[in-house]
């Protein structure tokens, strides 16, 4: 039980996210690094000129070799899901995953080249150390971070709206970053109740009691109306005390990755994205840059995949290989997006913006195969390519539902403040949507993308696609 003792209270040392994330990826890569000792140590032990000498190094270990560290990194972005990372089952999941795409291109590299030509053994022993390593770590990244999200003891100030809205997403989580012990508020009909099992302790007047008699650490403000003098001093002076501060915004925003738009002032959007990097030139620029550089490299792909797509398209359910439709771009501007074909007529098609369903019945054969391994949306590139999309950013929508949507839902009209993408932040959380609760969730997660988007944020939802991709996780 946590006491004041001269004036202040006790603190222990606190991690933010960023800064439990920053301590996992350092973990994974030391990890990483050791594997590729351990893995150049084995080889050079079955080479009979070198042995593990520093020419051995030089001579026999090509330059790429030794990026397999970064490379095993960027295999496990998706990983580094907030809530993925503490629970054991996904982390089991999502490295075992990630062992399995590193040995299914190792078994391409063994059969596809000549002998001795490249270090299979080299790269078969750095996959299985990487992978045991890894798992290691993980382990013991879990059980710390239980123990440190254990001595985090928050009370959250407000026992409303916003307050019961932030207890819900708390209660969601598999295991949250802290320990919510409960709320206060000063509306003496609260005091007593509780929300979803968390009980109201009181209120300003004995929050300082109850933060020394509880161990709090800190205080989450999730007051939506005016606050009362009182309230205000009680949380002035335990911040002079040590207490530590955030708003319910904030957290609401870090534990979901959404931005919650039933809780926002009607200026929020003005607020928050006229200085934000999303309307920056340079953000633009880079962007625009990535964009033609992926672009590029998916007309490849596209090129190569196209007749044999084609083909099996005509032979499942006749022509019509390619499917347009009008939907609304940046700024409202509509442009025609292209698609393969996955449904049996173009009536069909024309339905699928207002509902697709789990195992639809209008969709074929060739078209379940498409839309779950994310094939269908190849096309797309050309919209890329012409600077109508971006590979990354909120899914684009006809102007029926978009019209629907912007009358009821709040804010929904900002997710045109940027270009519509192939992939993005909520689709890569969310499935997709078949009714106006579910795309409210889906504004949720584009709204926090647009406020935090960056190129480093891009390229974690690019390589997360691939995951999905790799997943069949299409629908």
């Amino acid at each position: 039980m946590k006491k004041k003792t001269n004036g202040t209270y006790n603190s222990r040392v606190r991690l933010q996210t960023s800064e439990m994330r920053s301590i996992l990826v350092l973990g994974d890569l030391l990890a990483a690094v050791i594997a590729l000792l351990v893995s150049l140590y084995v080889w050079a032990a079955g080479d009979s000129w070198y042995r593990f000498t520093m020419e051995f190094l030089k001579s026999r270990a090509p330059a790429w070799f030794h990026l397999l560290p970064f490379i095993w990194l960027i295999l496990l972005v998706d990983t580094y899901d907030t809530q993925k990372s503490v629970n054991r089952r996904q982390t089991l999941r999502g490295v075992g995953l990630v062992f399995l795409i590193s040995m299914v291109a190792y078994l391409a590299i063994y059969f596809a080249v000549e002998p001795n030509s490249l270090p299979r053994l080299g790269v078969a022993v750095f996959n299985v150390a990487a992978t045991l390593l890894t798992l290691l770590w993980r382990l013991i990244y879990i059980r710390t971070f239980a123990s440190v999200s254990s001595q985090k003891r928050v009370l959250i100030v407000g026992a409303g709206k916003a307050g019961t809205a932030l207890v819900k997403v708390i209660s969601e989580l598999g295991q949250p970053p802290f320990k919510l012990i409960g709320l206060i508020d000063d509306d003496p009909a609260k005091l007593g109740t509780s929300i979803q099992g968390v009980p109201v302790l009181g209120n300003h007047e004995n929050m300082a009691e109850i933060i020394a008699n509880q161990g709090i650490t800190d205080l989450i403000l999730a007051i939506s109306n005016e606050m009362n003098h009182g309230m205000f001093q009680s949380i002035l002076i335990a911040q002079e005390e040590g207490m530590s501060l955030s708003t319910m915004v904030d957290t609401y925003e870090s534990l979901s990755g959404r931005v919650p738009i039933d809780l926002l002032e009607s200026d929020w959007v003005i607020r928050a994205f006229i200085d934000r990097t999303p309307t920056s030139g340079f953000y633009r620029i880079t962007k625009r840059l990535l964009d033609i550089a992926l672009g590029l490299i998916g007309l490849v792909g596209l090129v190569f995949l196209f007749p044999f797509i084609s083909l099996l398209i005509m032979v499942d359910s006749g022509r019509q290989v390619i499917f347009t439709q009008e939907r609304l771009g940046r700024g409202g501007k509509p442009y025609l997006i292209y698609k393969f074909r996955t449904m049996k007529t173009r009536s069909d098609m024309e339905k699928e913006a207002l509902v697709t369903s789990v195992n639809d019945p209008r969709v074929t054969r060739i078209g379940k195969f498409l839309r779950k391994s994310h094939l269908d949306e190849l096309p797309q590139i050309i919209n890329v390519l012409r600077g109508e999309m971006s590979f990354v950013g909120p899914r684009s929508e006809r102007v029926e539902l978009v019209c629907i949507f912007q009358k009821e839902i709040p804010f929904y009209r900002a997710r045109m403040l940027v270009k519509p993408g192939i992939t993005g932040w909520a689709q890569i959380h969310q499935a997709y949507a078949e009714t106006v609760e579910e795309t409210a969730v889906k504004l949720q997660y584009d709204l926090y993308y647009i406020e935090h988007a960056s190129i480093w944020m891009d390229l974690n939802i690019i390589l997360r696609t691939a995951g999905s991709v790799l997943g069949f996780k299409g629908r």
